[in-house]
């Protein structure tokens, strides 16, 4: 097969490791479109990935397509592969519109912000029979390859309990960047946008699923609607347990995102900015400083080195037919834990699992006529 057309819609904070992934993977995808609301952002989204080419001897001799309006490129422009990285808030509407045009979707972190809508673009994308893969980047680094691979040949013996840490620090300045920012209706909060990958990582490292939820979530510091800082304790079916610890509040910059995992028999904790490295490996018969040496990278910023691979797993996965190693279905279950973490956060009890529906509106709602009743 040749390469696959890719088409961006959002060119924000995040575009720019998207554009790495295209240059990283050159051999296999063809940019045909870059979409922004804002044209000079799409402009410097496509400057960026003409730089990258060019450090790589490679030259555009036509410029790639600009547009304001997604729909009027896919319109226009003859993709296969619809890459999504605007606001979260619209990443449901988008992904579907997009599969009614028969594209694969690749979308941003979080894939919606409703277990409605998550369902509803699982299931148009088996309906029609196309790759929804969601940018949960991190699943693809060395130190956490390296510890899932470990754990499932059961080094590790029985998981007893997990912790994922995410210590960050995003300013006023941050949120009032853009109004959509930390609004239950666009975003949510530290949880949904901040620590998202590592709930993801806690769920997928512990590999069994998610019985009840008890969180806490507060909003300390920030100039925002949802929370800036949340709390978990999450009880799995194989009786594991996880707790969660996240916050955009740390002074006065990003501190690190950890997971720490314990078993029967192994013990280990992989840290940095974005648990890109192994700071701990305690497991039978292997040598603690030979794994951190080996699977420890060094990113110059918190989104890592995981657009790179995860992209070139979605390529493969469209053109043999198989599923890619974050699915809708996968990108769903972080999704669903953040949204009991809430649920029982507003209600001040556990919470059951599976939700059959909650999202960042009835959060909103429930917000609201609380402060009615005080």
């Amino acid at each position: 097969m040749d390469k696959l057309r890719i088409c961006l819609v959002g060119c924000g904070r995040i575009s720019f490791k998207h554009a790495e992934a295209y240059a990283n993977n050159y051999d296999q995808l063809e940019v045909v479109g870059f979409c922004d609301l804002d044209s000079q952002k799409a402009l410097r989204t496509r400057q960026k990935y003409y730089e990258l080419l060019a450090s790589k001897g490679i030259e555009i001799k036509k410029d790639i397509s600009i547009y304001t309006d997604y729909i009027k490129m896919l319109k226009e422009q003859e993709c296969d592969i619809v890459d999504i990285a605007t606001y979260s808030g619209c990443h449901a509407e988008q992904t579907l519109v997009a599969l009614d045009f028969n594209k694969h979707v690749i979308v941003e972190k979080p894939m919606a912000l409703s277990i409605e809508d998550a369902d509803l673009m699982i299931k148009k994308a088996r309906e029609k029979k196309k790759v929804l893969g969601v940018c949960l980047q991190n699943r693809f680094n060395k130190s956490v390859q390296k510890l899932k691979s470990t754990i499932d040949s059961g080094k590790f013996g029985r998981i007893l309990y997990a912790v994922a840490s995410i210590r960050w620090n995003r300013n006023d300045e941050y949120y009032r960047q853009d109004s959509w920012r930390g609004t239950w209706e666009q975003d949510g909060g530290a949880l949904m946008n901040q620590c998202t990958h590592n709930i993801d990582l806690l769920q997928w490292i512990i590999g069994s699923e998610v019985d009840e939820i008890y969180g806490d979530i507060e909003t300390f510091l920030r100039p925002i609607e949802a929370e800036d800082t949340g709390f978990a304790i999450l009880k799995f079916k194989s009786g594991a347990r996880g707790i969660v610890e996240g916050t955009t509040c740390v002074w006065p910059s990003n501190l690190e995102e950890t997971l720490s995992v314990f078993g029967q028999t192994g013990t280990a904790v992989l840290g940095g900015t974005s648990v890109n490295k192994i700071v701990v490996w305690r497991v039978p018969d292997e040598d603690e400083k030979e794994a951190l040496e080996k699977f420890t990278e060094n990113p110059d910023n918190v989104y890592g080195f995981g657009h790179t691979p995860l992209f070139r797993d979605v390529i493969e996965a469209i053109k043999s037919g198989k599923d890619p190693l974050v699915t809708g279905e996968e990108g769903k279950k972080s999704l669903e834990i953040i949204l009991g973490i809430y649920k029982s956060a507003i209600e001040k009890r556990p919470i059951k699992l599976p939700l059959t529906n909650f999202s960042t509106i009835d959060m909103k709602k429930l917000y609201e006529r609380q402060r009615l009743v005080r």
